[in-house]
């Protein structure tokens, strides 16, 4: 198993989240459409998804240099973004080395169609419940931000040692939660999230599916 990490905490918890009101707002049917992946869950109403997913200069730089640091890449790296959205780290990874090679996919053509253009003939749709098309240790490393508690336990395992073939270095963030409080506020604002396992689960699980690379939590 891999480490640790405490690289996207900042930014995730520098955004304010109302629990209760997501569960007031005929959460079922918000939970339908947020699972097609397309414009209500990234553009529409808050209820949906992110209520507009923008691209921002320097948002996402803090977290890119601290991927580049942990993980030694220079200009000849190779990356995967596994549920890349509209690709929006990768863009500020390029940033800061622009001779990298990226690469994302996401299950959503909405959000593919939508990246940013600078990046946007680096992603493509593809659904990480199927086998990736790349071969065995191709990147130096494979990221997978907020992606793989939107799978099953069975697809979860797969997708985990899909990372574990295609890349040397891994490293992952999923939703999580260390008490009743924690555990609530994420029943609450999921709308996507089907695996929801505190930290001792998921490392079972990463465990069990031989997967040694690197992991974040998230908490809500």
């Amino acid at each position: 198993m891999g480490k640790l990490k405490k690289i996207i905490t900042s930014l995730h918890t520098s955004t304010k989240r109302n629990y209760l009101s997501r569960m007031n707002d005929n959460k079922v049917k918000c939970m339908k459409k947020a699972n097609k992946f397309d414009y209500n869950y990234w553009d529409g109403n808050r209820k949906y998804g992110y209520g507009g997913y923008k691209y921002i200069p320097g948002r996402w730089s803090k977290v890119a240099k601290k991927i580049i640091r942990n993980y030694k890449l220079n200009s000849k790296s190779k990356i995967l973004d596994v549920g890349c959205g509209k690709g929006f780290l990768l863009k500020e990874i390029k940033n800061i080395l622009p001779g990298i090679k990226i690469v994302g996919f996401d299950i959503s053509k909405y959000a593919i169609k939508n990246s940013h253009p600078d990046i946007k003939k680096f992603l493509f749709k593809h659904d990480v419940r199927k086998r990736f098309p790349f071969k065995k240790k191709y990147y130096d490393l494979v990221i997978s931000i907020n992606t793989l508690h939107n799978l099953s336990l069975y697809d979860l395992s797969f997708a985990l040692m899909e990372c574990q073939r295609v890349a040397k270095n891994k490293y992952v963030v999923v939703e999580s939660f260390r008490n009743e409080e924690e555990l609530f506020n994420l029943q609450c604002w999921a709308l996507t999230c089907k695996s929801f396992f505190s930290p001792e689960e998921w490392k079972w699980i990463f465990k069990k599916n031989s997967f040694n690379g690197d992991f974040e939590f998230i908490y809500f």
